[in-house]
């Protein structure tokens, strides 16, 4: 990316400095319209011209050089990596069913705990649940007895009162 920008500058730079030439140039015609001076502006801007015709032709150059090594370097970078690949299967052969291995180890690690929090839940629900059941249980007995308690009650009540219309017929 460098490398386009200082590209995109000089160009930028040379186009500023070619219209500043010719702005000279046009105002050395209308200021002295003699054609010596002409004839010096003129060979002054083929010398300016040629030298940078020739910078721009170093540029190129160093630039196919760069690039030409630029692409030799990314090749052996490549190279390099296929290299390293074999010495790491070569280093660890089980490597990779280690890695697979320990993966699922992890996986099967966090649906524990989550079936661990999930088991815990399930606990604490079924505590309160029995809890529950047990007051409801204890409350219903408490209720029967007392039932139980009223109908005796109203039992004697009722043969209390029959004896009393008994006797009383």
């Amino acid at each position: 990316m460098t490398t386009e920008e200082q590209q995109q500058q000089s160009q930028t730079m040379l186009c500023m400095r070619k219209k500043k030439m010719s702005e000279m140039i046009e105002t050395s015609d209308t200021d002295s319209p003699l054609l010596h001076d002409q004839d010096m502006t003129t060979s002054a801007l083929a010398a300016f011209r040629s030298k940078e015709d020739d910078i721009e032709r170093r540029r190129s150059e160093i630039r196919d050089r760069v690039q030409a090594q630029l692409t030799r370097v990314e090749e052996e970078a490549k190279r390099l990596h296929l290299i390293h690949g074999e010495l790491d299967s070569v280093t660890d052969p089980m490597r990779k069913e280690v890695a697979a291995i320990c993966k699922r180890v992890e996986i099967v690690n966090r649906d524990v705990k989550s079936l661990g929090v999930n088991c815990q839940k399930k606990e604490k629900e079924y505590k309160e649940s029995v809890e529950a059941f047990n007051e409801k249980t204890t409350e219903k007995g408490q209720l029967l007895a007392k039932l139980a308690e009223l109908m005796n009650e109203s039992e004697k009540l009722r043969s209390t009162k029959l004896e009393e219309l008994c006797k009383n017929i």
